[in-house]
C-alpha cells in the first residue's frame, strides 16, 4: 500500500447502507431495553450485555467515521455521537482516529494520535513509577486491567489543559460532550435507576477493556508501512463486535469499505494482505492472548527512540537510587 500523501477524508456512501442503520437501531433499541428493564434481569447478564453493546457502539462509532452509512456526514455523526461510554466525546475521536489513518506515521509517537509507543524524551519525564506501569501495559493483561483507566485519565487530564489554553474547538466539542452525555446520564441513572457505580465499573470498563484487546496487538513498530498493521483471523464472536476491524491490514488499506463487505474483501485478497505485512496474522484473540498475556508485544519505546533514551533513562535510575 502506498502512504498516503494527505489526510483522508470519508467520502459520501452513493446511497443509505441498511445493514448499517439495521445495527444503529439494534444497538440503541438493545441499550434502551437493558437498561430500562435491568431489573429485572440478573446482574451479569445486564453487565455482560451492556458492556458488548457499548463495544459493538463504539467499533459503529468507528464505521461511521469513515463515511457510513448515508451520503449525508451530519447525519451519519448524529447517529454516531451518543456518548453511551460517557468519557469521550465523539468528535474527538473523529478528529484523531482520522490522523491516525495517515499510514506513513502509524505508530510514530509523535504523528500517529493512536500509538502506544513512546519517545525519548516523553519516557524520561514517566518516572520510575510511571514507565513500570507503562511496562505492565505492554503485556495484554496490563492492558486490559489498568489500560483503560490509564486511557481515560491521561486523556481526560489533557483535554482539560485543552479546554483552559483555549485550543481551538475544544470547548466547543465538550460542551456538545456535556449536553449529550447528560442526557445518557439521566436516562441511565435518572429515569432507569442504575447505580453509577455498576454503570462504570461493570459496563464502561469492561468494554473499554474489550476495545484495546482489539487494538492491543494491530499495530508494531516497523520499518515498511505495509507491515505496520496486523491481521486477526477466526475471531467470529469478537470480530462481529469490532466489526470486523480484526481485519485491520484490509480496513487501513480500504478504509471506506463497510464492515459487512470486509470479511468477503479479505478473503478475496488474503494472499497479497499477508505477503504485504509480511505474515503478521494472530489465529483468532485466543493467539494473541497466548503470545502477549505476560510477554510484552512490544517495547514501551518507539525504535527510533530507543537508543537515544538509554542515557537519559538510566541517569534517572541512578538519580532516583
Amino acid at each position: 500500500m502506498e502512504p498516503q500523501a494527505r489526510l483522508p477524508h470519508p467520502q459520501r456512501a452513493r446511497g443509505v447502507e441498511w445493514p448499517s442503520v439495521a445495527l444503529c437501531a439494534g444497538v440503541y433499541g438493545g441499550f434502551g431495553a437493558l437498561t430500562w428493564w435491568h431489573a429485572s434481569l440478573p446482574a451479569p447478564l445486564v453487565a455482560l450485555g451492556l458492556a458488548a453493546l457499548l463495544t459493538l457502539q463504539a467499533s459503529m462509532q468507528h464505521e461511521f467515521i469513515h463515511g457510513h452509512p448515508t451520503r449525508w456526514r451530519r447525519l451519519n455523526r448524529a447517529l454516531a455521537a451518543v456518548p453511551l461510554s460517557l468519557w469521550l466525546p465523539f468528535e474527538s475521536y473523529r478528529r484523531t482516529h482520522l490522523v491516525h489513518h495517515r499510514d506513513e506515521s502509524l505508530t510514530d509517537p509523535f504523528d500517529d494520535p493512536e500509538s502506544w509507543y513512546w519517545s525519548a524524551e516523553a519516557w524520561a519525564r514517566l518516572g520510575p513509577a510511571g514507565r513500570g506501569i507503562v511496562r505492565f501495559q505492554t503485556t495484554l493483561l496490563g492492558r486490559l486491567a489498568l489500560g483503560p483507566a490509564w486511557i481515560v485519565a491521561r486523556y481526560l487530564a489533557g483535554e482539560a489543559r485543552a479546554v483552559a489554553a483555549g485550543a481551538r474547538g475544544a470547548r466547543r466539542i465538550w460542551l456538545g460532550h456535556a449536553a449529550a452525555a447528560g442526557g445518557v446520564a439521566a436516562w441511565v441513572f435518572g429515569f432507569c435507576g442504575l447505580s453509577p457505580a455498576f454503570y462504570l465499573l461493570a459496563v464502561v470498563y469492561p468494554s473499554t477493556s474489550l476495545l484495546l484487546l482489539r487494538s492491543f496487538a494491530e499495530h508494531r513498530a516497523a520499518e515498511g508501512v505495509g507491515e505496520r498493521t496486523a491481521i486477526v483471523e477466526n475471531a467470529p464472536v469478537l470480530g462481529f463486535l469490532f466489526l470486523y476491524n480484526n481485519l485491520h491490514a484490509a480496513h487501513h488499506e480500504r478504509p471506506l469499505v463497510p464492515w459487512y463487505a470486509l470479511p468477503r474483501l479479505y478473503r478475496a485478497e488474503r494472499a497479497r494482505l499477508v505477503e504485504a505485512n509480511r505474515g503478521l496474522v494472530y489465529d483468532g484473540y485466543g493467539d494473541v492472548a497466548r503470545r502477549f498475556l505476560l510477554v510484552p508485544h512490544d517495547a514501551a519505546l518507539h525504535p527510533d527512540h530507543r537508543e537515544d533514551a538509554i542515557p537519559e533513562v538510566e541517569t534517572l535510575r541512578r538519580a532516583a537510587g
